[in-house]
Order: structure tokens, then C-alpha cells, then sequence
């Protein structure tokens, strides 16, 4: 199914931003594990609109339910089901989408693939609203990684072209790290923050968007781990990041920019730690090489784009009527999503993982 990703670690999400309800069954997991219930909650709460002036004023708890799967605090070796019932919906803002596709939305594409029959209040099973489940499944599974010394930590690494402080790549702060999991803005240098909060909003002013990137670091992962050749653990990160709205690109280490370097500037070369453990003295290749993981720390940077939705004045086409027409877009939207993506991105690294070390068999399960 579409709507379902993992081999060993499986999860389906299910529902629509305006549906009743928004949720993830997740499969794969035995009888015995403890259940982090405010771990779930308090990754929710860094993912939830209405908080900020940068972020959507639709203002969702996002509380979530157990459904089945949960018996005293622990896993019964059922499924699990997780939900959120949907609370603050505005389904008639998006009464015109439904002949007046929005530009860089997925409303044309849904129209010819489901003839019309899609769900347009609030993007349907298109929305942002979609991540929700996905950092409740996420979170359980970084729950599991961190008791197997595997840490996920996430930071914005650039709004616009204002970018953060940036990280060591061979050996990161992972207490800084640890702490932008307690900001409001999720940066290193706070000052940078205030810049790229200001960059949002005089976009919002204007009645646009701004994009970004996010940089994730992991470390504590086994030497080894992916499945070559299409199992291997950037093709596993890669496919499931594409299935988080707005994400327009991912690279691992010096990425993009090891085009422009010979190979004796991008090698990494090899030494024995004091521990006698193989290192590498830089980290370009971002901790993974030929689909498997070095030991060195994974840095991976995902790119996320503006805003589709924006207050200003767009040209489309009336479907019902074959013409050109203009549209102003109505409704609550971020001007920027990058601040809430952080938390998905950690929540979807810790999907794969995991599905990769129980297929490994590094994972107890």
C-alpha cells in the first residue's frame, strides 16, 4: 500500500487533514516493550500548529489516543494503533480548490488521478497534517534506538539563505545537539534563529513563503548497516523523506558540493582510534559508503521547499469552465514549515533505522 512503508518496523497511516481523525497502525514490534507515551506526546508538541506567529494559527492539541496494541503501559503483540482526532477544521476555505487548483499543490494531479473524488478540505491525505502520525510512530521508534546507544538529532540548517551554526562533522556537539530538541526555534546559534524568524516573517508580510534545509545528525549506528543495492540505507532514508510534504531534496555529507572537489580533497582517509576502533579523519562521505554505514556519524541535510499556499494573488485555470482565472488563496498556512519539519525528519531517520537493524538482526526484536 501507498500509505504504508517499513519490511520488519511497518506502519500505515490513515485518514485526511479535515477527516475525523488522523492515526498510524504500526506492526512488527513483540509482546514487553514499554510504551514511551510522553516521549510521543512531547515530539507532538514540537510538530503542532498554533503555536508561534511563524506557524499555521490552526490550533490542534494533537492529544493522542491508544487504540489497541497497549496493554499496562506495555506492547501486547498486537498492532498498535495511534490516534489524533481532528479538531480545528476550516473545510469551507477550500470549497474553490475543488475547480481552482492551487499552484504547486497537488490539487490537478489529484483531480485527473481520482477523477474528482479526492478529499480537497485542507489538502486531504496530501497535507502537512499527514506528519502527525508519522511522529507517533517515529517516536516510539527513537524510544527503542536510544536504548540501543543510537541518538537522532535534528537542527534547521538554513531559512532562505540565512544559515545556522554549523556542526563537526567527525565529532558533532552532541549536547547542543540534544538541547535544540527544547527550543522554540530548533537552531544551534540563536541569533540566527532571530534572523531566520525575521526572514519568516517579513515573507508573511509580504504575503509569501520562505523554504530551508534541515541537517540531521545520528550517531551510535553499527558498521554495516543497509541492504546494498536498493535496501542500503540512503536509498531507505531517501525513499521515506519523499514521502514528507514539501521535501525537495536530500544529500548525505558534502553532498551536492563533492561534485566540485577532486578526490583527494572528498576521500576520507582511514586511522585506528586510541581504542583501536577504524575512523575516519573527515567525514565528506556523512558517514555512509557503498549503501552501509562507516561507524562515522550519518549526516544527512534534507531540503524543503516555500510555502505553496500564500495570501498573494496567483493565476490558475477554472476546471469547470476551461479558462484562465485568478485566485487568491483563503485559509491558515505556515510561512514557513521548516521549524515544524525537524521533528518529522528525525521521526522518519528513526523509522528506517530501525526497519534496517531488525533486518540486520542488530535489533532485538
Amino acid at each position: 500500500m501507498s500509505f504504508s512503508i517499513g519490511q520488519n518496523f511497518r506502519l500505515t497511516v490513515y485518514g485526511q487533514s479535515h477527516a475525523a481523525a488522523i492515526g498510524v497502525i504500526i506492526d512488527g514490534l513483540p509482546a514487553g516493550i514499554n510504551f514511551p507515551h510522553q516521549a510521543i506526546q512531547s515530539a507532538l508538541e514540537r510538530r503542532r500548529p498554533g503555536k508561534q506567529t511563524w506557524t499555521s494559527r490552526r490550533s490542534e492539541s494533537d492529544l493522542f489516543e491508544i487504540k489497541s496494541g497497549i496493554v499496562a503501559g506495555k506492547t501486547c503483540g498486537a498492532p498498535i494503533c495511534l490516534e489524533i482526532v481532528n479538531h480545528d477544521k476550516r473545510s469551507k476555505d477550500y470549497a474553490q480548490h475543488d475547480h481552482l487548483p492551487r499552484p504547486s499543490h497537488a490539487d490537478y494531479p489529484a483531480y485527473v488521478k481520482y477523477q474528482g473524488h479526492h478529499d480537497i478540505r485542507g489538502g486531504g491525505h496530501f497535507s502537512g497534517r499527514m506528519t502527525a502520525p508519522i511522529v507517533m510512530a517515529g517516536s516510539l521508534a527513537n524510544n527503542l534506538l536510544i536504548e540501543e546507544g543510537i541518538h537522532i538529532n535534528s537542527h534547521i540548517y538554513a531559512i532562505s539563505d540565512i544559515k545556522d551554526q554549523t556542526i563537526d562533522p567527525v565529532q558533532p556537539d552532541l549536547d547542543s545537539l540534544a538541547q535544540v530538541k527544547e527550543k522554540n526555534f530548533p537552531v544551534l546559534n540563536d541569533d540566527q534563529g532571530l534572523a531566520m524568524q525575521a526572514a519568516i516573517l517579513a515573507a508573511k508580510e509580504e504575503k509569501d513563503s520562505v523554504g530551508g534545509q534541515v541537517e540531521t545528525v545520528v550517531t551510535g549506528l553499527p558498521v554495516g548497516l543497509g541492504q546494498p543495492l536498493y535496501d542500503s540505507c540512503e536509498a531507505k532514508l531517501a525513499h521515506a523523506m519523499f514521502g514528507i510534504p514539501a521535501i525537495r531534496g536530500i544529500e548525505f555529507g558534502t553532498g551536492f558540493a563533492a561534485s566540485l572537489m577532486r578526490g583527494s580533497q572528498h576521500n576520507d582517509p582511514y586511522y585506528l582510534d586510541t581504542d583501536q576502533t577504524i575512523k575516519t579523519s573527515t567525514n565528506h562521505h556523512g558517514g555512509v559508503i557503498g549503501g552501509l554505514t562507516t561507524g562515522m556519524p550519518l549526516i544527512m541535510r534534507v531540503a524543503i521547499k516555500p510555502t505553496s499556499s500564500i495570501g498573494q494573488s496567483q493565476q490558475t485555470v477554472n476546471l469547470d469552465q476551461s479558462c484562465h482565472q485568478e485566485l487568491t488563496i483563503q485559509g491558515r498556512h505556515d510561512p514557513c514549515i521548516v521549524p515544524r519539519v525537524v521533528p518529522v525528519i528525525e521521526s522518519m531517520t528513526a523509522i528506517c533505522l530501525l526497519d534496517l537493524l531488525i533486518m540486520a538482526g542488530k535489533f532485538p526484536v
